[in-house]
């Protein structure tokens, strides 16, 4: 199976090419980009951590697959004396005094971070846009959006600045930018990594995932980072995939919700080419099944309203007083209003207001409990459906991704840009995007835990559409 980590593991163990070279090519290429995918370069780390690699294949010693292998982290992710900013003026001198545990596996494993990498700030938003460091530029069309949050995490990925890209996922924000940028991008089932070292959006929802190019990649990551952490008690114990396991699809019958291809939203170019790609799929004898589903609505709708109630909360604790860069008033509440409304962007301060909202007094029982129970329905009605089909089949986004700029002036329009990922994220199923069928891709789904099942039908799809 095509493999950049294996490519790469293959030119160091062969000495075709040193680590430190490796790493300060990459470092360059990071550099001078013009996409605006950076936040700050681990350039000491990463030199210190190639020179051990090198070291290690000098003296004959065997490097796992992992070791040496350059990549990125979404600066929304603690590493232990690098800044962490999440793209924030709050944050922008904050530095990690820990490490995230999904990062400290890949640093056990012996890959080496190369970089922080843009996103939409502490994950609110859809384009990457809203970020102190200006926005991320599409990899194959720089005058569009990279999608977001996890925009800058998916061009790195796109150009080859890095083998692979850490990002985060609460309703879209690895499958949209891995659709937009044409690479894949995987949200696994909720807990399958852990949260731990994660700066939570909304805590029930937020998944780790990588961004690759290529279904082994991500399955190889996927292993290295799996697993349960006493240190998040919502993380779940989980087996490998092997990479034989992939080679064959069990795959009998897949299904599509009708109203999301049907809905007036829908790109005319996408609706035909999923269809598309549909027919292309039952010829190779597999049944198709059209699912009915929650209107994508009402699923946005339920989405931001508990979204925005958990980021309500979990932002709280950033009043300048442990965290973040605090600006005096005159009194204490002076200051904690000060700091919070000149440091918080535009959305993350209408996300906020818009989560005090649903969780105050007179409002909680009649917006936020209802939206709890709609989960609930979402998640049964998922359940009915994988009685009858073994993965379902959508377009990643309804639309081709904006300009740069239409997204801030209209941002009821950039929430239903995630009109077809949010479902999946309240299911807190596994679903991949997959480079293909239409110019954003599409998403693969499948049963909570059947995380295998939907890289093996990824592996059939490659040679299918």
């Amino acid at each position: 199976m095509d493999s950049k980590i294996k490519e790469i593991h293959q030119q160091l163990v062969s000495k075709q090419i040193t680590c430190t070279a490796l790493v300060q090519e990459k470092l360059d290429l990071l550099k001078q980009n013009k996409y605006n995918s950076v936040n700050s370069l681990l350039d000491t780390l990463a030199l210190e951590l190639a020179s051990k690699v090198d070291a290690k294949i000098a003296n004959g010693e065997t490097i796992g697959l992992l070791e040496g292998i350059p990549f990125g982290i979404k600066d929304v992710y603690m590493l232990q004396g690098t800044y962490t900013t999440a793209s924030s003026d709050l944050l922008k001198n904050y530095k990690s005094p820990y490490t995230a545990t999904a990062i400290q596996k890949l640093l056990d494993a012996g890959a080496i971070p190369l970089v922080k990498e843009n996103c939409d700030s502490f994950g609110h938003g859809s384009s990457s846009e809203n970020t102190i460091f200006g926005a991320v530029k599409n990899a194959v069309n720089p005058e569009l959006v990279a999608g977001g949050s996890s925009g800058g995490s998916a061009v790195n990925v796109a150009k080859d600045y890095t083998a692979f890209s850490i990002g985060g996922d609460t309703g879209g924000s690895i499958r949209q930018p891995a659709g937009y940028n044409d690479i894949y991008g995987f949200k696994p089932t909720y807990g399958r990594i852990s949260r731990y070292g994660l700066m939570a959006y909304a805590s029930s929802t937020d998944c780790v995932g990588p961004l690759a190019k290529s279904i082994e990649d991500i399955r190889i990551v996927l292993n290295v980072m799996s697993g349960k952490d006493p240190k998040d008690q919502t993380s779940i114990a989980s087996h490998e995939i092997s990479e034989e396991a992939l080679a064959v699809s069990p795959v009998k019958t897949i299904g599509y919700f009708k109203n999301f291809i049907e809905s007036e939203a829908i790109d005319v170019k996408i609706k035909a080419d999923f269809l598309a790609s549909i027919e292309k799929i039952k010829a190779k004898g597999i049944a198709v099944k059209e699912l009915d589903f929650f209107k994508s609505d009402l699923l946005v709708s339920t989405y931001y309203t508990l979204a925005m109630a958990e980021t309500a909360s979990n932002l709280s604790r950033l009043d300048g007083t442990n965290y973040g860069n605090r600006i005096e008033g005159e009194n204490l509440i002076e200051t904690y209003a000060v700091t919070r409304s000149e440091n918080f962007s535009e959305e993350t301060k209408r996300r906020i207001v818009g989560g005090n909202q649903v969780l105050s007094q007179g409002f909680s029982d009649e917006i936020y409990l209802k939206g709890l129970a709609v989960r609930d329905q979402i998640s049964e009605n998922f359940s009915k459906d994988f009685e009858e089909v073994d993965v379902i089949l959508s377009p990643v986004t309804p639309s081709t991704p904006p300009k740069i700029g239409e997204s801030l002036k209209d941002p009821h329009a950039m929430y239903l840009s995630d009109a077809y990922t949010v479902g999946f994220s309240l299911g807190q199923l596994p679903t991949l995007t997959v480079p293909q069928g239409t110019s954003t891709g599409l998403q693969i789904t499948a049963a909570k835990n059947n995380d295998e099942l939907v890289l093996k039908f990824a592996n059939f799809l490659k040679d299918t559409i």
